[in-house]
């Protein structure tokens, strides 16, 4: 049986990030899921819940015993563990887009400390602005095809509480029991690339900004088939 793709966004941004994606996907004839995560940052934390709790209630439409391909990108890649373990979906492969990894074991931080150290003084009454706004338009604008994309992308963020970032992840034992891997664009994620390779998973590179797959969704489709074993 094929499996459906679900391609998770970063909380810190939208669904609209994976929307050319899921596009070509569907074009060549895949099941495609984009589960939407704007809401998690509502009420008090732990958040994590609500990511594992969003992306099983998009999956109840999907039949219980069809397989899926988890695909995370950036910060989605850290609650990849907890959304694994909440699915009863049988997972067939995982691949994480230019993301973040969750630690081996025990739990992960979603911000090292000095990423904290940078966000604490953006905060407003204990929320963060979107998280283009944290960055120079220089850093910004290149991540984007056209004003058309950054615009939709830029008006669905999220505006997160210091909280999420603040929080730690469980990374539950046995949650990589199929094949993961990993593709990379480019810094400052060759870390995780590096990381990847060495817990023994496929990783591929296809050079370009951080939301690559807004620019060329055809050759970032085409990566996914590979490394999910699809093509």
């Amino acid at each position: 049986m094929q499996p459906t793709f679900v391609l998770v966004h970063s909380p810190s941004v939208g669904p609209s990030t994976w929307r050319p994606v899921a596009g070509h996907l569907e074009a060549a004839g895949h099941r495609v899921r984009v589960p939407s995560l704007l809401h998690i940052g509502a009420g008090a934390p732990p958040f994590w819940p609500r990511v594992a709790d969003a992306v099983r209630d998009d999956l109840r439409e999907v039949p219980a015993d069809s397989p899926v391909v988890l695909v995370v990108h950036s910060n989605a890649g850290l609650f990849l563990p907890a959304v694994r373990s909440g699915l009863d979906h049988p997972v067939t492969a995982s691949v994480l887009v230019d993301a973040a990894l969750p630690a081996r074991t025990g739990a992960t931080p979603v911000a090292p400390p000095e990423l904290l150290d940078f966000l604490r003084p953006l905060a407003v009454d204990g929320r963060l602005p979107r998280w283009t706004d944290w960055w120079d338009e220089a850093d910004v604008a290149p991540m984007f095809p056209d004003p058309a994309v950054r615009r939709t992308v830029v008006e669905e963020q999220p505006t997160l509480p210091l909280s999420y970032y603040e929080q730690h992840i469980p990374v539950p034992d046995g949650w990589d029991d199929h094949p993961c891997s990993y593709l990379l664009f480019g810094p400052p994620y060759e870390e995780q690339a590096a990381e990847a390779r060495a817990r023994g998973w496929r990783v591929a590179h296809l050079p370009g900004e951080h939301l690559h797959q807004l620019v060329d969704p055809v050759g970032t489709v085409r990566h996914l088939l590979e490394l999910s074993g699809t093509a």
